[in-house]
């Protein structure tokens, strides 16, 4: 998946396999969820039954895949955030001519799953937060590190979980995540959601993807769904 800019989709398929670094030499999070702290400011308690998490941390393929394992996430949308440009499609994101993220939206059971522990997967599984413009074998500014806020109480726990986390070293480099405001969130096409689940055998699937699933499935036992 690590690309040219302006290469097809086709080509893109193509050269995955060629492209993929060996499995053991990935990168990504280097601490154990079991060494993550819980926010110490978190969201408020709300009546509502759905709130939403916008976030970027490389390919959303992978991102999404976590995400739906996790009871208390409703919906996961692939798609485009946090660009210059007022329309996104993934050859042009992919191109890098709209300075768009490939980003996620998470939609949540408050009731279940707060926005602080939609964070802590993003962090400790999700994502590697130090590697700037880069994760794993993609790189450019559509796979950089973002968390869109909604509101300020949504960016007031972002601020200060990356702070506490950078306070206790949890990484041996600085967090790198930037903490924007979310102007709009561009879905992306068909073929890009669910990805991961529906395409299984695809190498980029096998080599980058599954070993965070089955992370978050391993450290997170309590909270994944029981149909997935």
């Amino acid at each position: 998946m690590s690309i040219r800019p302006h290469i097809s989709w086709a080509d893109r398929k193509a050269c995955l396999s060629r492209s993929l670094p060996r499995a053991g030499s990935l990168r990504g999070v280097n601490v154990s969820p079991e060494q993550f702290p819980d926010p110490l400011r978190d969201a408020a308690a709300s009546s509502k039954n759905e709130q939403t998490a916008v976030l970027a941390g490389g390919c959303f393929w992978c991102v999404e895949a976590v995400y739906r394992q996790l009871d208390g996430v409703t919906s996961v949308t692939n798609g485009y955030a946090g660009g210059t440009s007022n329309s996104a499609d993934y050859e042009t994101v992919s191109g890098g001519r709209t300075d768009h993220a490939e980003a996620v939206e998470v939609r949540f059971d408050p009731s279940k799953m707060s926005f602080g522990q939609i964070l802590k997967v993003f962090f400790s599984i999700a994502h590697d937060p130090t590697t700037r413009d880069r994760q794993g074998p993609d790189v450019g500014r559509q796979y950089r590190s973002v968390i869109f806020y909604a509101d300020d109480e949504q960016k007031g726990v972002a601020e200060a979980y990356i702070k506490q986390l950078d306070a206790a070293k949890v990484f041996d480099r600085p967090i790198v995540t930037e903490v924007v405001p979310l102007d709009r969130f561009y879905e992306a096409e068909a073929y890009h959601q669910d990805y991961a689940a529906r395409n299984p055998t695809n190498p980029y699937i096998l080599f980058t993807a599954r070993p965070k699933v089955d992370k978050v499935r391993k450290y997170y036992k309590d909270r994944i769904k029981s149909a997935r």
